[in-house]
């Protein structure tokens, strides 16, 4: 579920900006995935041994992705001259 939004936002996002704005945003999105599952593994090394562990990755992959999509969504809805925006 937290994919589908994220993705929906992307998609997006991608539609409004520019050229490079897309390349950009491809190529951070591409390092995006790798930290958050680097930061999951390294979150969940606790229960790596553990039944519980998938459901601790999950909810770390859940939560790390709804904080990126709070940040992809910040930039569909940027006011005029703020400058936390990519400039699109």
């Amino acid at each position: 579920q937290a994919d589908a939004k994220l993705n929906a936002v992307y998609a997006k996002l991608l539609k409004k900006i520019s050229a490079a704005g897309q390349s950009k945003l491809r190529e951070a999105q591409k390092s995006w995935i790798a930290y958050r599952d680097a930061q999951c593994a390294f979150e969940t090394l606790g229960t790596i041994d553990g039944s519980i562990h998938s459901m601790v990755v999950a909810q770390c992959l859940a939560d790390v992705t709804e904080q990126q999509t709070k940040r992809l969504q910040h930039q569909l809805t940027c006011e005029e001259g703020d400058v936390s925006c990519g400039g699109q």
